[in-house]
């Protein structure tokens, strides 16, 4: 991980502002489409802020998460609301959120370590919660754009997927990177519910 903080220490203002001016409001109101107004939702590693922003616009109550510290700083700054610096492995919230948003974070856990990471998750959703995650779309695990990366295929995620029976895939789907000389690259988007 040690890798993947300090490409962020380095390339934050950047990063943040390629990613806070991309439209994903289409894959948000999927992920809202489960939730009820005024839910609580915890940004799990929340980059620029680009979806917290956008959430508390919309009259969520948003907990915003990220291990860089200067991102924690940079997305502070857009959002409005103080960002906590966290790694993946310090959630210990009990039932304290209706909705997870992982978007393009947890792709970031090594996969030794994703299963601790899933059932965190889980202890800290509500039942009947929901959770969105994505990965890049293959079947690499390793030093990509100088992070770690960790991705899957609709196969290899439902493997991953049967060790926790207490979440159920809700909707997938494949959707291209939207960044300039990106776009060959695919992502896998999941929606899953908390029983």
């Amino acid at each position: 991980m040690n890798k993947t903080l300090n490409y962020y220490a380095q390339n934050a203002e950047k990063f943040a502002a390629e990613t806070a001016a991309i439209d994903f409001s289409a894959t948000r109101e999927r992920f809202l489409a489960h939730l009820t107004p005024g839910s609580a939702i915890l940004d799990y590693g929340c980059g620029s802020g680009r979806d917290t922003k956008a959430f508390l616009e919309h009259g969520f109550r948003v907990t915003a998460v990220d291990g860089s510290p200067e991102m924690c700083t940079l997305a502070s700054a857009y959002t409005g609301i103080p960002v906590r610096q966290m790694m993946f492995a310090e959630l210990d919230d009990v039932e304290a959120y209706d909705g997870i948003w992982a978007c393009a974070s947890i792709l970031h856990v090594p996969s030794a370590e994703l299963p601790d990471i899933f059932r965190r998750m889980i202890t800290a959703l509500k039942p009947g919660g929901t959770i969105y995650a994505s990965f890049k779309y293959g079947a690499f695990e390793g030093i990509r754009y100088g992070r770690l990366y960790n991705d899957f295929t609709e196969e290899s995620f439902a493997e991953f997927l049967r060790q926790f029976p207490q979440l159920s895939l809700i909707d997938q789907w494949l959707s291209n990177d939207p960044r300039p000389g990106r776009e060959a690259e695919q992502s896998l988007n999941t929606i899953l519910g908390k029983a």
